[in-house]
């Protein structure tokens, strides 16, 4: 997974780490074990590369309209 994640390094990624919750933002960084991705707003999220079960490059059109299901 980090090798992966290397390559997405600077592009824009969504991840899944479970069935509930999907993350997306910018990849800048992987480091012992953590990849920190920061938001369109500039907000940072830490994830641990143990958790994720899914990662998906974003395109600029990328877009969901519509309900998000929590459960």
């Amino acid at each position: 997974m980090e090798e992966l994640l290397t390559r997405l390094m600077g592009k824009k990624i969504a991840l899944t780490c479970g069935t509930n919750s999907v993350i997306r933002g910018e990849a800048v960084l992987i480091k012992d074990g953590i990849l920190h991705i920061q938001d369109k707003d500039g907000k940072a999220a830490y994830v641990a590369l143990d958790k994720i079960a899914v990662v998906w490059e974003l395109t600029e059109h990328e877009g969901r309209a519509g309900f998000i299901s929590q459960g």
